[in-house]
């Protein structure tokens, strides 16, 4: 039996706590904010419950997966429900395509915008789901100590996939451009653009038409609440308000952390929290990667959230909305190429209540929006406030509903608090991107190459960000310790 601490209560952090328990050894998890699930947490004000990051329940074969691993399954912590539909993208005003609970009800929505694309989707469907069943069942659990993990049987005959991209791809197959914006949103989740991101990652596509979207009533803290659970009853210990202030060394060996004037010795520590915050608590020379690593590799971005109590109903919007009416590129430009704030962004509205009573009180609705922006961008009050006023008056118009008047309060978290609240790298949101020249052995190292047992885990290294992919890399550094 090890002793073994974990930095982070992170989804990734939760996961390796409950399988190293399995295992036989002893485990404490540290975390520095007053709650549990890192990012993951939960803001109730007046009766009205947030979920103040992941909205998105995907890939329920991971869950399934991942409490299979203990004998358990997903309802005996949380009751889950498939939504219908699943979210739904607003093009314009009276212009809405509602993505249904079934590949054949949206393919024959393709249909009727473009003739010939339903039979087009289902092909593509079927390529994406092998490429689902490749890369989720067997890729995405390798610890990415090598490239020759990517080689396999069935990988060889996908390589060329590999050297396009998903816009490529969609393109080729798809002529509307609301049906390219459709096919191209999945892979937002992995943090890229869809020219950036290979064309085997299309098995986000199978994740959302194939697999749907679901919603652990109460909210995804359940997940949280669940994990947390399970991993008490295998003898985990938590602690939160433990921020770690160093990172201790024996001869060049992890052998513990420091919390304040507390020392917590340790065999092992593995950090679930950011990969580049992590590193900055051990001596420079100790550290793998520089300043100028971290600089050049592309992040997944910020974002302005904003969580707001309204004291009516927003029936005309679903548990899920994208507004997608203005341009596309011109938003993931602002992001990615030119980092600046975007003059026309595409947003996020999350409205739980819609479809779970519990997250608001009777009559009113607890609404969610979300703005991806460029990490490390200037954050004022100032530049707040022009936003929730821009995205506002952008929800009123193309829903026909009178919304500001009916606000209760408003709450906001931007870069500011990424990086205070999280330690997070440039303020980011979700990690690094998966590109070509992120993915798998190319991402940072889950064994540390210059401190004897340190390891990590979580959105910076494999298999990438997500909270399915987080559960994953719990289990794989879990594996790579034992």
């Amino acid at each position: 039996m090890k002793e073994i601490i974990i930095i982070g209560s992170g989804f990734s952090s939760l996961s390796a706590a409950c399988y190293l328990a399995k295992k036989g050894h002893s485990v404490q998890v540290l975390e520095k904010n007053n709650s549990l699930g890192g990012r993951a947490r939960q803001f109730k004000k007046d009766g009205f419950t947030f979920d103040m990051g992941p909205s998105w329940y995907w890939m329920p074969d991971v869950f399934e997966s991942f409490f299979a691993d203990f004998d358990k399954i997903v309802s005996d912590y949380y009751q889950l429900d498939r939504l219908a539909p699943g979210y739904q993208v607003v093009f314009g005003k009276d212009d809405i395509f509602p993505v249904e609970d079934s590949i054949a009800k949206i393919a024959a929505r393709f249909e009727e915008i473009e003739p010939g694309s339903g039979a087009k989707l289902e092909r593509f469907l079927a390529k994406a789901r092998n490429n689902y069943d490749i890369a989720v069942k067997d890729l995405v659990y390798r610890p990415g100590v090598s490239p020759l993990e990517l080689i396999t049987p069935q990988t060889i005959k996908k390589v060329g996939l590999f050297f396009t991209n998903i816009r490529k791809q969609v393109e080729q197959q798809f002529t509307n451009p609301k049906l390219r914006s459709l096919l191209q949103f999945p892979v937002l989740f992995l943090g890229a653009k869809p020219e950036s991101t290979p064309a085997f990652y299309n098995f986000m596509n199978y994740a959302d038409f194939g697999l749907g979207t679901w919603h652990p009533k109460g909210g995804m803290y359940q997940i949280v609440d669940a994990m947390v659970t399970l991993g008490k009853s295998l003898g985990v210990t938590y602690h939160t308000d433990h921020a770690v202030d160093e990172i201790l060394l024996d001869n060049g060996k992890a052998c513990g952390v420091r919390v304040g004037d507390t020392v917590f010795d340790a065999d092992i520590v593995i950090s679930g929290a950011d990969y580049h915050h992590t590193e900055t608590l051990l001596p420079k020379e100790k550290r793998a990667y520089s300043e100028a690593y971290w600089d050049k590799k592309t992040f997944a971005p910020s974002s302005l959230l904003f969580y707001i109590g309204l004291d009516k109903k927003l029936d005309s919007l679903a548990h899920h909305n994208l507004f997608f009416d203005v341009d596309f590129d011109a938003h993931a430009e602002s992001i990615y190429d030119t980092p600046e704030w975007p003059k026309e962004p595409l947003f996020y509205v999350n409205l739980p209540s819609q479809s779970d009573p519990s997250m608001a009180p009777k009559g009113k609705e607890a609404c969610f929006i979300l703005i991806p922006i460029a990490p490390n961008l200037e954050d004022t009050p100032e530049l707040r406030q022009q936003y929730f006023d821009m995205v506002l008056a952008r929800m009123e118009r193309l829903t026909g509903v009178e919304i500001k008047p009916h606000i209760l309060f408003n709450e906001s978290f931007c870069v500011k608090e990424f990086k205070e609240v999280y330690n997070s790298y440039k303020g980011n949101a979700y990690g690094m991107a998966n590109t070509l020249l992120q993915t798998a052995f190319l991402r940072p190292k889950m064994k540390s190459n210059t401190v004897d047992g340190l390891y990590f885990t979580g959105q910076l290294t494999v298999p990438g960000p997500g909270v399915p992919p987080a559960l994953i890399s719990g289990k794989i550094v879990a594996d790579f310790i034992q």
